[in-house]
């Protein structure tokens, strides 16, 4: 049996506030002793992945901006078909950025909502917004897949404004800081499945996948896996809109509940 963990970063693995991994180094120095992948499936770009990456010294494939790639390490994989990067071959799902501003901007002046996204923010507006700092906003300037953005508020906007997106084509998922553009054909289930079966064809072995989130934009990740986990929010609740069968409650925020839940699940393995 191959175990592989696929894991949201912000509020899951990373603190929501500090966005640090402090809290689960020992879950994690367990599951890199054991050669268990960690798959990072994020809202985050590329850039700002591989810095996270490199601190956790992880050198499994990685999905960023919501399903809009699948980006794995050269030699990773026997075979891979699609498009090489540098050191990474790269399977493209999302629809490109340009197209997602286009389309923004013409929803925006057709419907009389404010609405603002990362393209139209200066990396000193997004560090702002967020606490990071001027380096990692112009890595999350860098998107090739996705959109972040910011609606005026009322509920009723925000429903207005999905339909529409909607119906050009586009998925919006409402997030904890920002709200999500991207195709509406990709999310991060449609990648998360695509890469399990390679890693299928890569092992001829029983794979067992354990997905962790907190957020409902995480849903289509968690659906995919065979142990869904969620854990707590920072508030100290759980995302009510994630609702599956088999959905395992970690009892933790963030990545208090990622090393109290994957500690749990092998300590008798």
């Amino acid at each position: 049996m191959k175990y592989i963990i696929i894991t949201d970063l912000d509020g899951t693995l990373l603190d929501h506030t500090t966005y640090s991994f402090e809290k689960a180094k020992e879950a994690l120095a367990l599951v890199r002793a054991r050669n268990i992948p960690v798959v990072i499936c994020t809202s985050k770009t590329q850039a700002e992945i591989e810095v996270y990456r490199e601190k956790l010294d992880n050198k499994d494939p990685f999905i960023p901006e919501n399903g809009g790639a699948i980006i794995i390490p050269d030699g990773y994989f026997k075979s891979v078909i699609d498009k090489k990067n540098g050191n990474y071959s790269i399977v493209r799902l999302g629809t490109p950025y340009k197209e997602i501003v286009a389309a923004l901007h013409k929803i925006r002046e057709s419907c009389g909502i404010a609405i603002t996204g990362f393209s139209d923010l200066t990396p000193g507006k997004i560090s702002a917004i967020t606490g990071i700092d001027i380096s990692s906003a112009i890595r999350a300037k860098q998107r090739l897949y996705s959109e972040p953005i910011f609606i005026e508020s009322g509920h009723e906007n925000i429903n207005k404004i999905k339909k529409i997106f909607n119906a050009l084509g586009f998925n919006f998922m409402e997030g904890g800081r920002f709200h999500h553009i991207f195709s509406l054909n990709t999310d991060k289930g449609k990648a998360v499945r695509m890469l399990i079966n390679m890693y299928c064809d890569h092992y001829h072995d029983q794979i067992r996948t354990i997905g962790i989130g907190d957020s409902h934009i995480d849903l289509p990740m968690l659906a995919a896996v065979d142990v869904p986990v969620i854990v707590r929010k920072k508030t100290g609740d759980y995302d009510k809109r994630i609702q599956l069968p088999n959905l395992v409650y970690a009892d933790g925020i963030g990545p208090a509940g990622w090393n109290r839940e994957i500690l749990r699940i092998f300590e008798d393995l």
